[in-house]
Parts: structure tokens; C-alpha cells; sequence
């Protein structure tokens, strides 16, 4: 009787991962030490949080460099943490933050343009190791090694335009959208600042798979991302528009929540949607790489970047709300 239950039990999970795309029980571990991670950086303050932040791009900026390189592309990697470090830095400092990711941010282009123009290359094992092993994954997902051992080796070296490219806008789409988990993060509702930048685009995460996982058969862009719903989207809006409205009535008060609650309503339907978007633009790029996740070093989620997309995406409008609401 046991051995049937706990038959059953594996195929419901099987079932599971397969319509998510994901390992459950692992995505479910991983999420847990993420939250616990990002709770204890919060009890320590504000520097804690940012070195966090600063750890996570340098940790995607890592990932990336093994991505590019399937496709013959190099970034310069040290001159992105390098950047990674100033910006987060800078915008943590500056007593205007936004002048201070201003600055950092026309200081970094110009030396990722200058690093990736270079033709100064270091050479490491753990990188051929890596992108054999996305090749590999490559072949086990699509069943044609050989085309991809084949482009790999037509694109190993790519163009000077192509690195400087792909360079300046990891430097764009990591170091700096990842900065704005910094600028909201002071003042008296700091903590309730950094819960709405990382947990509500996590929240429509969750929600989107859940119910797209539940109810999902209107396909939203079956060549981008094939598991991506209508449905999903729909429970995604919902669990964000929810969420909003639960962390804005524990960090403001019910009254506080109530007097702004079509700022906090915009707010979750918003992220919803910047989320997805977040999401789409990563799928594409593995896409256009051939690759089905962006890295490893989260179980059950992929790379950090499969992890963050639609929380750094969402950063910039969740504090053009702030401004604007004056929350």
C-alpha cells in the first residue's frame, strides 16, 4: 500500500516538473535558502543588502561569460565585476543615489568598450570545461551535437563589434538594472522598499507558473517560451496585485495602504507585466544561444539570471513608482 502511495506520489511530481519545466522539490529548496539569505542580509542592513546585490551580479556576469562563449563571444568578465562593484558601490554612497549610478554607470561604459575591444584574452579550463558541458546539455535537449560542435567552431572567434556589443549591454542589463535594488533601499521604509523590488516580481513568478502549470492551455508565445500562458499571466497579475497590497498594508499600515491603494493595485499589475517581459527577453537570448538555461549554480531554477530576470527588469519601474507615489 505504501509502495503505491509513494508511486503515486513521484509520477504527481513528475507530472509537475514536467508542465513547469523545472524540478519542483529542488525549485522549492532553492527558493527557501534564497529567502532566508535575503532575510538575513535585511536584518543586517542596508550594506549587507548590497554586498548581496553586488554577489548576484558578479555570480550572473560569470554565468553569462560561459554562455556567450558556446557562441565564440568574449566578455571582458573582470572588468564587469569590476564595474559591478562601482556601481553597486556608487549608488549605495552617493547621498543622491541616482546621480551616483549616473556617474558610475558613464564611467563603466567606456572601460567595458575599452576591455572588450582588447584583444587580451585569459585563457581558463573551467571555461572550455562549462562550455562543453552547455554543448553537451545543447545535445541531450535537441538531439544535433555535431551541428552545434559545427557552429561553435564557425563562430568560435566573434568580431570586435560583436564582443564590444554583447559587453556594454551585460554591463546594461545586469550591473546596471541590478543597481536600482539599491536606490530605494534607505530612509525609514527601507526594508519595505527591497520587499517590493525582490519578492513581488518573485510573487508573479510563482503565480505565473502555478497557474499556468494549473490552467495554462491559451499559449502566450509558443516560439519564445513555449510554457509561458495566458493563463499564467492572468495568476500572475492576481498573486502580484495581492502581494502589493499584503506588503504595502504591513510596512504602511491598512490606513496608509488604503489612502495610495491604486498605486499599490498599478504597482502589482505593473510588475506582472515587466516581469513577464524580463522573462521573454531572457528566454530569447537562450534561444538565439541554444541554450535552455542560462547556468547552474541554483538547483531546480537554472542559472541566477533564469532566477532574477524579472526582478532586475522590474527594479526601474517599481522605483519610478516611488517617485511618483511618493512612497
Amino acid at each position: 500500500m505504501s509502495h503505491d502511495v509513494a508511486k503515486e506520489a513521484d509520477q504527481a511530481i513528475a507530472t509537475i516538473n514536467k508542465r513547469t519545466g523545472r524540478n519542483m522539490p529542488q525549485a522549492i529548496l532553492t527558493g527557501v535558502v534564497l529567502i532566508v539569505l535575503v532575510a538575513a542580509c535585511l536584518y543586517l542592513g542596508e550594506a549587507a543588502y548590497a554586498t548581496l546585490v553586488a554577489i548576484f551580479m558578479m555570480l550572473a556576469i560569470w554565468e553569462l561569460r560561459v554562455d556567450y562563449a558556446t557562441a565564440g563571444i568574449r566578455i571582458p568578465t573582470i572588468a564587469l565585476w569590476i564595474c559591478a562593484i562601482l556601481l553597486s558601490a556608487g549608488t549605495y554612497i552617493s547621498q543622491s543615489r541616482l546621480t551616483g549610478l549616473g556617474i558610475t554607470t558613464a564611467f563603466s561604459l567606456p572601460l567595458v568598450a575599452l576591455a572588450a575591444s582588447s584583444r587580451i584574452a585569459i585563457a581558463h579550463s573551467r571555461i572550455g570545461k562549462a562550455v562543453e558541458h552547455k554543448i553537451l546539455a545543447a545535445e541531450h535537449e535537441r538531439g544535433n551535437f555535431a551541428q552545434d560542435m559545427k557552429t561553435f567552431d564557425q563562430q568560435r572567434q566573434a568580431t570586435t563589434l560583436t564582443n564590444v556589443c554583447v559587453s556594454l549591454f551585460s554591463l546594461l542589463y545586469v550591473p546596471v538594472l541590478a543597481s536600482f535594488l539599491i536606490i530605494c533601499m534607505h530612509g525609514e521604509h527601507a526594508v519595505v522598499h527591497a520587499c517590493f523590488m525582490l519578492f513581488l516580481p518573485s510573487l508573479g513568478d510563482i503565480g505565473g507558473l502555478a497557474f499556468g502549470a494549473w490552467l495554462g492551455k491559451h499559449k502566450l508565445s509558443p516560439r519564445i517560451s513555449p510554457k509561458k500562458s495566458v493563463e499564467g499571466l492572468l495568476g500572475s497579475i492576481g498573486c502580484c496585485t495581492l502581494g502589493a497590497l499584503i506588503i504595502g498594508a504591513i510596512g504602511y499600515g491598512i490606513s496608509g495602504m488604503l489612502e495610495k491603494i491604486w498605486y499599490f493595485i498599478l504597482l502589482g499589475v505593473g510588475v506582472a507585466i515587466v516581469g513577464l517581459f524580463g522573462d521573454l527577453c531572457a528566454s530569447m537570448i537562450k534561444r538565439d544561444l541554444g541554450l535552455k538555461d542560462m547556468g547552474h549554480l541554483l538547483k531546480g531554477h537554472g542559472g541566477v539570471l533564469d532566477r532574477i530576470d524579472s526582478i532586475l527588469i522590474s527594479a526601474p519601474f517599481i522605483a519610478f513608482m516611488f517617485v511618483i507615489s511618493g512612497l
